[in-house]
């Protein structure tokens, strides 16, 4: 017979660290319920989630684990099924659900610095998934705040740069972070996709019926990204139908579209069709225009191999149509208002914020000062830029503004002005003098070398 314990309370660890809470057992003559347990949940997390395969393994896993799972689904442009990526996420379990849509303030708080910053990853990337990753990592954190969530986990893997720049941003803000792919029991047990295919066919997880595109994308209003797979091979050439943003130049119309763009501070304010006299005024409709002109017409294509942040290389191919409009226009006007010497030292500045921003530290304090000291450079940078878009290509034709420092009498070969060629000449000699300076002691080097 088994003896009344009523007021005992059992503690079992069980498999994965649930815990197993026996509130009584009873014996069989007081006819009291039957033996029950109550699986105890470790916490609540916030999943950032897309409704792919990888994060719904881990919403079904972090669920096994003993965690209440929120998920949260970011809009930021891309092109995304939200009601049914919704509706998989309540029928796998998740306690909550929030679809936010982010894309006007990614496109005024994160896109409109980087324009500012003329922000540009080892000379050719535009950092359109970096600059994404701050964005949706502050809404996931205030949703956990909001919620009382214990932690905040996301299905970045364990070789790219994704997983730092949310964690960073998560440690800058709310600093409690499972991260799936870098705990041994999840990648031990899901060594790759065939893994987590028998996962969610036994976790009754639905999966895409047609065969997923041989390579990883990332789609937001910035940009799209191509990576892993096929394209690991960097001499492979860029499958025909990879693009999906953009034209191919060879399939553009034969002849330009002329958009006169305006920036006040550094900041695009309006966007018009020269011939049609369209115009957008708002930034995200500015965004959005600028997207639909440059993908009409094949502009924003590039094809290179990076320097990650943890220390490999590799191969991305990006296509940022409207970002490669705004990071020609914006060059112009403000090369055509800034000071020289300013100038020169916001160049360095914006090296920098685009490698900490490549590298998830735009949450940092130096980060923010960058920014700051951007942004004040940026006073006088007003006007308007008239360009032609066409066959891949970005053409400057004019560009005027009230803050412009281009005196065109000074600058006449007809019109002598206040100009005086005196100070050309003592310009030439001083320079003259440094340069034979220069020589001499080189060859004072070269002699001494022999």
């Amino acid at each position: 017979m088994i003896g009344d314990f009523r007021n005992c309370i059992t503690l079992i660890n069980f498999l994965y660290g649930k815990s197993l809470y026996f509130p009584c057992i009873f014996c069989p003559q007081t006819q009291q319920p039957p033996l029950t347990c109550i699986i105890m949940s470790k916490g609540t997390v916030v999943l950032a989630y897309s409704g792919g395969l990888d994060t719904s393994c881990i919403l079904v896993w972090l669920k096994e684990e003993g965690y209440d799972v929120i998920t949260y689904l970011a809009n930021i442009g891309q092109v995304e099924d939200f009601d049914a990526a919704k509706k998989k996420a309540e029928s796998l379990g998740a306690k909550k659900v929030f679809i936010e849509d982010l894309r006007a303030e990614f496109v005024e708080e994160f896109i409109w610095p980087s324009v500012q910053a003329s922000a540009i990853y080892e000379d050719r990337y535009l950092l359109g998934t970096s600059v994404a990753r701050p964005c949706i990592a502050r809404r996931q954190i205030q949703i956990a705040r909001q919620e009382g969530a214990q932690y905040v986990s996301h299905g970045a893997t364990g070789k790219g740069n994704d997983q730092i720049r949310f964690e960073l941003t998560c440690y800058a803000l709310y600093p409690e972070i499972i991260a799936p792919w870098r705990i041994p029991e999840f990648y031990n047990r899901f060594v790759g996709r065939k893994d987590l295919m028998e996962y969610a066919e036994k976790n009754g997880i639905p999966v895409p019926v047609t065969p997923k595109a041989p390579w990883s994308m990332d789609a937001n209003l910035m940009h799209i990204s191509y990576e892993s797979g096929i394209l690991e091979n960097p001499k492979s050439h860029a499958p025909a139908g990879l693009y999906l943003m953009t034209k191919s130049p060879e399939d553009a119309p034969n002849s330009p579209d002329v958009l006169e763009i305006e920036f006040k501070k550094g900041v695009p304010i309006k966007v018009t069709h020269v011939k049609e006299g369209k115009s957008k005024d708002t930034p995200l409709d500015i965004f959005s225009y600028l997207n639909e002109m440059g993908g009409r017409h094949g502009v924003g294509r590039i094809d290179i191999v990076e320097n990650r942040f943890i220390g490999m290389k590799s191969r991305g191919i990006y296509e940022t149509p409207g970002g490669t409009i705004l990071y020609h226009a914006h060059l112009d006007i403000e090369t055509f208002t800034m000071d020289r010497e300013v100038r020169r030292i916001k160049q360095g500045l914006g090296v920098k914020f685009a490698e900490m921003l490549y590298n998830g530290f735009w949450y940092s304090p130096e980060c923010e000062f960058v920014r700051h000291c951007i942004d004040k450079s940026q006073e006088r940078v007003e006007g308007k830029v008239q360009l032609s878009v066409f066959k891949g290509q970005v053409y400057i034709l004019g560009r005027e503004s009230p803050k412009s420092l281009y005196n065109e009498d000074l600058v006449s070969m007809d019109v002598q002005g206040d100009y005086d060629p005196c100070d050309a000449s003592g310009f030439i000699k001083i320079n003259a003098v440094r340069f034979v300076s220069f020589i001499s002691y080189f060859w004072y080097v070269t002699a001494r070398l022999e």
